[in-house]
Formats: structure tokens, sequence, C-alpha cells
């Protein structure tokens, strides 16, 4: 009997409010129907709101402290994925699939960090990733590192000869991944998806996705105040409102953009009888503030941040219908090998929730985890100077259906810690948290710091306090 192929197609910053389903504004209708088809949560979480973090979590289902990957793999340090670590593509190949990874891949050094002037021609953040243990198992390889100019990009297969193309890149890596799947689709196949929009820059965009937003006037939600909107991390974002409003018409217009390009995945899936033996599963690696908390961008505990789209297909086991299972990213490896039949090798950290998912019920004492370090050169180099670990920098998040908890660090060695309490039910816009330089002050916001430092100990991601 022919195993079931697994499709996972994850878009980059993300959130899970940006479809329809949960704003009117947006116009998501295959991502809608698909929903309709399959199992969803609205709890899902990113475990470490960063690009290359991510990335190393969702592959290896080891938290981004232990694969190394804090930050994202940029020019000048050299954060990447070791050739060492096992990922759920190994796995597959080993179990008998054909493998794919197409799109960004974000989990290589930079080439300039080996070079200044590399074969591949790759600047920046980029670089060319040739066969070997640094792909992981994927035999198909069309990617690149890092690169954003959407409309004009590139990718490398076999060869350091770059490969262009003029589409927008959701387009040219749609049509490979329908090639891809038609090739392989008397085989068992396990295809990786990676789409960079909507990650900026926003404009970067097909005119007529954009025209269907020319004239809109964004309905903002109640967290979303004031007239400047720069990163968490400190980069400047939007200088007025106005440049907020165009930014978030070519977001929408980018995730209806997506939207097509899934739509012509499930369309290819029905017709060629495969969508039933398809699990197909469509994420992001973490959200975008767009405004809310005075923000833009990612890597904080905010649910624009850390709340991604959620959806799982594969009627043979899982009931449709919406659960609100609490997922973090770790959790993806083992619950798809769960799915699968496939044992889960040990060093996976996550847990395996394919039956829970299969039974329609969600665990008691529900609870996922976030957290963030520094990833900027100024942060990085404040630490080096001083002989500190930057592991033990950033924040950490608890996060139970009804309450957040947060430990914020900072990024600066000579940060004050606070502590933050967000009741998730009476304020889920998080504008009024409770905050305090101590968490012993307030009962519940204790038995929250307890739990969260229990947590921190047993999985060795300490944070420092003092």
């Amino acid at each position: 009997m022919k195993k079931p192929n697994l499709l996972v197609v994850f878009a980059d910053q993300w959130r899970n409010t940006a479809r329809g389903l949960h704003n009117p504004q947006i116009a998501t209708p295959n991502m809608d129907r698909f929903a309709e088809e399959a199992f969803s949560t609205d709890q899902a979480v990113s475990g470490c709101p960063l690009c290359s973090p991510y990335r190393s979590e969702l592959l290896t289902g080891r938290r981004a402290v232990h694969t190394g990957v804090i930050g994202n793999c940029m020019t000048g340090y050299d954060m990447c994925l070791s050739p060492d670590e096992l990922c759920i593509s190994q796995v597959l190949k080993e179990s008998g699939y054909r493998t794919g990874y197409i799109g960004k891949w974000h989990l290589d050094s930079p080439e300039l960090n080996s070079g200044s002037q590399p074969l591949s021609g790759a600047e920046g953040w980029d670089g060319y990733t040739p066969p070997g243990k640094k792909r992981h198992g994927f035999e198909y390889w069309h990617a690149y590192n890092a690169w954003n100019d959407h409309l004009h990009m590139h990718y490398w297969e076999e060869s350091c000869e770059k490969i262009f193309t003029n589409l927008w890149s959701p387009v040219h890596e749609t049509d490979k991944a329908l090639e891809f799947m038609e090739r392989r689709k008397k085989e068992s196949f396990a295809l990786f998806l990676s789409w960079n929009p909507p990650h900026p820059p926003f404009e970067k965009i097909p005119e007529k996705y954009y025209d269907l937003y020319r004239d809109l006037e964004p309905d903002y939600s109640p967290n979303v105040e004031g007239d400047r909107f720069d990163n968490q991390t400190g980069e400047p974002g939007f200088k007025s409102r106005k440049e907020l409003d165009e930014a978030v018409r070519c977001y929408y217009a980018a995730v209806t953009g997506l939207d097509e390009q899934f739509g012509r995945i499930i369309t290819w899936l029905k017709e060629n009888e495969l969508y039933d033996q398809t699990i197909v599963l469509l994420t992001a690696d973490h959200g975008e503030h767009l405004g809310a908390h005075g923000y833009v961008g990612k890597h904080t505990w905010y649910e624009e941040s850390i709340n991604v789209p959620f959806l799982l297909r594969y009627p043979e086991k899982i009931p449709v219908g919406r659960n609100d299972i609490s997922i973090e990213t770790v959790d993806i490896f083992p619950t798809l090998l769960g799915l699968m039949d496939i044992a889960i090798p040990p060093s996976v950290e996550g847990r395996c929730l394919a039956d829970w998912l299969i039974c329609g019920k969600r665990p008691e004492n529900e609870a996922v985890y976030s957290s963030a370090y520094i990833s900027r050169d100024i942060f990085l180099e404040a630490y080096r100077e001083k002989g500190l670990d930057p592991k033990r920098s950033g924040w950490r998040c608890i996060r139970t259906p009804e309450y957040k908890y947060v430990i914020e660090k900072g990024y600066l060695p000579e940060d004050v810690p606070r502590y933050l309490l967000f009741n998730r039910k009476a304020d889920p816009y998080e504008i009024n948290p409770l905050i305090s330089n101590s968490p012993w002050e307030h009962s519940l916001m204790a038995q929250m710091h307890r739990r969260l430092i229990k947590h921190l100990e047993e999985t060795g991601d300490l944070i420092k306090l003092e």
C-alpha cells in the first residue's frame, strides 16, 4: 500500500489573523475553503518568531537554543544549522520518500562569510547550499538562502550557477512544486514549499493583487495606536499612519496572491486524485505586527508575532473542524511522523500530538512556549565585549488558553528584567498587562513564573535574571 504523501507549505511573516475567516478585508477564498475541509487551530505558536530559528525548530523538532540557531543566519556571524543535525527530511528519505525543498532556506551560513567573491555570485545573507549533508536529506533542491527581491528572484539546484526568474517568487515556486509532484505522483513524496512573501519588502507584489486593495482603508484593531511604527529590536519602520496603511494594503495583496497559489496546488491534488492521499499542512514561520503595539515586524511575544495559521488535512485520520489545541513549532516534526506511522527519533524535543488530533480532544493543562534571543549585530557585540552568553538574553514566554506570561530580559547586558502577565480572555488585544519588576508580588504571576522557570530548567533554556 502506498504511503501518504506529505506537503508542508509555509509562508514567511504571515500572521494567523491575515485570512478571510478572521478578517473580511482580506480575500483568501482557497484557504478558507481548505479550512472547511481540514483540521485547524487558532492556537499555534512560533517557538522562536524569527526566520532562521523557526526553520531550525521545524526541521529538527529541537528548540533553537539547542540547535544553536538563535538568530538569523547572517553575514559576520557563524550561525547556521549544523550538518550533523537530524532533520525530518532525512527520516522521510530513509523511510522511502522522495524528498524536495523549494524556496527560502535561510539555514546556511551566507557565502560572504567564507570569501568576498563566491563562485555562486551570492550577495548579502544569501548563499548556495551544495548537495550533501547541509541539505539534510532533501533530494530535489530549488532554493536560495536569504534574498528578498520577490519579483526578480534567483535559485540554485545542483550547481553554483544561479537560476533566474522574473515571476513573483510564490508563482515560480508553486510552478516548481507542481512539477515536482507531477514527476513523483506514482511514488510517495515529501515536499516542503517555503514562500517568502508576505515578508518585506511589502511593495514587491504583482499589480493584479495590489489593484484589489489600492483604495482600501484598513480596519485596525484597538492595539494599533500612534503614528510611528518601528521594530521592537530597534530597526526603523514606518514614520506615519499613511505609510502603515500602504504597507497593510501590500501585505493583504501578498496574502491574496499566496491564496491563489495555494488554490493551484489543491486543484492539482484533486485532479490527480491525490488530495485524500496527501497530508497537507499550511502554516507560517511567524507573524507580523502591522502597527500593533506600535511595532512592525516580529520577534515579540505578542499574538501578532507568535500566533500563526495552522491548517492540516489528512482525512484518513484527522477529523475536520477546529480543535484549538495548542501547538508549538517543535511539535510539528513528531506529530507529522506520528500521523505517518514513522518512528520518532530520540533527538526530537517536541510532543507528538497525533493521537489528540485523531480523537479530536485537547490535553489538560495545555501550555506552549516561545522564546527570542539577541540576533542583531549591535546586541551580539555588546554581549561579546562582556564575555556573556547571548543565549541567556531576550525573552521567554508561556502561553496557556487563559494566560500568557513573559520574562523579558532585553537585548543588552545591562537591561533589567521585567515580568508581564496577560489575561487572554479578558484582554484579547493584550493592551493591559500586569507589569512588575518582581514576579513574586502577585500570586497568579508567581504561579506562572514557577511554571515557566520549571520548563526553562527542564529544557536548559536559562535566562539571566540577576
